[in-house]
């Protein structure tokens, strides 16, 4: 199985314009996530928008590709960076730019899972039991069915607690966090790109509830370990507090 991972850093950002490039520890983040990510697999490669991504990258002796400023999420970027590619990999794995706490197994999770299952895409899902991170938006949930495939995703607070928050099985977490690192086929990509904006994803701003009303079905692998993606300067202190606490992280 050839797998490329593709990492889509654009510049703009309503919250943390230019965060790609904002310093972490020293080095900066798209570097952080690119040196991680690569670690696992060879062939890692930057997809942006924006000349400054582009130099940082190629200075540090990553691959990059310029793409389009004009697509509309980090899907559609990755699929013009795979096009640019000359070799025909058949997994494409989808790592934000401003997840620097990605671990190597969630990768090899994620790899071993397309690999042995050959689902249409497979992601991953951090269980948690904490109720005030299921009532909060900023965080998306997800709930799988038997076989361990999303039924659907929410930033609500998905299971509801009907009676009281007390009987939330204290035996093992009742909710899944959804980490938003994907795997795909590449036809399965190819195909996802062309699907129209769906009703539940104008209401949730959830890409992947596009992917589910579809009828594609989506493999949630649980990962013991959380990330924390960087969305405002508020998420960079907490990260650079996490170096300070864990120097061997980083």
């Amino acid at each position: 199985m050839r797998a490329v991972a593709i990492i889509p850093a654009r510049w703009s950002s309503t919250r943390f314009p230019g965060k790609p490039l904002a310093s972490l520890c020293g080095k900066t983040v798209i570097e952080r996530v690119y040196e991680r990510v690569s670690a696992v697999i060879p062939a890692t490669f930057v997809a942006t928008d924006d000349t400054r991504i582009l130099e940082a990258v190629n200075q540090f002796g990553g691959r990059a590709l310029m793409t389009s400023e004009h697509h509309h999420n980090g899907t559609e970027r990755i699929l013009e960076a795979l096009h640019r590619l000359e070799t025909d990999y058949d997994v494409v794995v989808n790592v934000q730019g401003d997840e620097p706490f990605v671990v190597p197994e969630q990768l090899a999770l994620l790899l071993n899972c397309m690999e042995e299952n050959r689902p249409d895409i497979a992601t991953l899902a951090y269980p948690f039991s904490d109720f005030s991170m299921a009532v909060n938006p900023n965080v998306v949930k997800v709930v799988v069915d038997g076989q361990g495939y999303a039924l659907y995703f929410s930033r609500s607070g998905i299971p509801h607690v009907r009676d009281s928050r007390e009987e939330m099985a204290p035996q093992s977490p009742c909710y899944l966090k959804h980490i938003g690192i994907y795997a795909y086929r590449r036809s399965i990509l190819e195909s996802i790109c062309q699907l129209p904006v769906s009703p539940l994803e104008s209401l949730e701003k959830l890409e992947q509830l596009r992917w589910l009303q579809a009828g594609y079905r989506i493999r949630v692998l649980p990962t013991s370990t959380d990330t924390i993606g960087i969305d405002t300067p508020e998420d960079l202190q907490r990260a650079e507090e996490i170096c300070r606490e864990r120097k061997d992280y980083l």
